[in-house]
């Protein structure tokens, strides 16, 4: 992604809208270090995410003023809408909050009142106790998922790139299934779908590939690995195609020939869950209503025990090691569904004891009157060695 992939007046309406959240928080100033927070803001997407780096974005009408490694400086000029950019680093070590401390007393921050985001995987705990005692009273809040709460329903812009990524996705898998023989690895397997993603102009996904077969049927999240597939296995691969860094994931079951009856009948259970979710998806719904209907299908099958995931989630644009956002389909949820959010639908059912497992996943659009289904590959078991109708 860069500055060019959205116009300069849908960036300028993104920077009006996060002024407008950080005033209504009750706050002069926010830190933000969320990489997707920064990349929404910004259209920088940098490697920088893996060090100490950040935007601070005032409520008044100023400049993003953004501090980053000095080796990726360049990028950021060049990809990036900021005109205030600064860097830490460069020919010798230096101390990350060191620089941002100079920063921040610069601006005059520790006479206002100002909030971080603290996000999961991208501020240090070291990093994040050090800023808390730098910033002392003037910090008052850490509203992390203030950004994350602007961005979760997409433009028009954002949407025709989850559109594009899901193309991606379903060629990718119907690449990888096809590629599934007696013999080959999981590992090759997953070569395929990469390559098919790489091939088509998508970017490395956020997340790494799910793809079990076999007696590994039961692992919920298990990676490709050396294992040759035997005849009559089943299999399960989830993956995810990154567009720009906007990402669209698409789950199936595959198996070498004739499907099991166990197998069978508990695919077409998490079939009808998820169709209900779908069903159940339009704006204004809380987001647990889609949950209780896909649960109310497996509890009636008698697997309601076996649910060892969520019904479902928000997409977001992908950052190692995650594309998902904050907006989560399980019990006790209440995210209002929104007109233009992108979620993923996949109630599954993993029973250890008898190894095996089944899970499909598909994305939707919220729309005016429900959803719209991204993928075009049937919602049914696939035939390994073939292509979906």
């Amino acid at each position: 992604m860069s500055k060019h992939d959205f116009t300069p007046e849908e960036f300028a309406d993104r920077l009006a809208r996060a002024r407008r959240a950080v005033a209504g928080a009750g706050l002069d100033w926010m830190v933000l270090f969320h990489p997707v927070s920064i990349l929404w803001l910004t259209g920088g997407e940098a490697k920088s995410f893996q060090a100490f780096q950040c935007v601070l974005l005032a409520a008044e009408d100023r400049p993003l003023v953004f501090l980053s490694r000095g080796s990726d400086l360049a990028e950021w000029r060049a990809d990036s809408v900021l005109t205030e950019i600064h860097g830490w680093g460069g020919p010798e070590p230096e101390d990350p909050v060191e620089a941002f401390a100079r920063l921040v007393r610069d601006l005059g921050l520790l006479s206002q009142r100002v909030g971080i985001e603290v996000p999961a995987y991208y501020l240090h705990p070291h990093h994040y106790l050090r800023l808390r005692d730098l910033f002392g009273a003037a910090l008052v809040a850490e509203p992390s998922n203030l950004i994350h709460d602007l961005k979760t329903a997409k433009s028009p812009a954002e949407l025709a790139l989850v559109r594009q990524a899901a193309a991606h996705a379903d060629a990718a898998m119907q690449a990888c299934v096809a590629a599934a023989e007696v013999g080959r690895t999981e590992l090759e397997l997953a070569a395929v779908a990469h390559h098919a993603l790489l091939a088509a102009g998508c970017g490395l996904p956020a997340s790494t590939m799910n793809l079990v077969t076999g007696e590994r049927l039961c692992y919920p999240h298990g990676a490709p690995t050396a294992r040759r597939l035997r005849a009559g296995d089943g299999g399960n691969v989830e993956l995810g195609a990154a567009f720009h860094r906007y990402t669209a994931t698409l789950g199936r079951q595959f198996h070498l020939g004739p499907v099991p009856p166990r197998i069978a009948a508990l695919h077409e259970v998490i079939r009808e869950a998820g169709a209900a979710m779908i069903d159940a998806i339009r704006p204004g719904v809380v987001s647990e209503v889609p949950h209780l209907a896909a649960k109310r299908i497996i509890a009636a099958a008698g697997c309601d025990r076996y649910r060892l995931h969520t019904s479902g989630y928000g997409l977001a644009p992908g950052f190692p090691p995650s594309w998902g956002e904050p907006v989560n389909m399980f019990g006790g949820t209440a995210t209002v569904l929104q007109e233009g959010m992108v979620l993923t639908i996949e109630p599954p059912i993993f029973i250890e004891e008898e190894g095996i497992g089944v899970r499909m996943i598909d994305n939707v659009i919220v729309t005016a009157t429900g959803a719209e289904l991204l993928s075009r590959i049937p919602r049914r078991i696939m035939a390994a060695g073939a292509r979906a109708d």
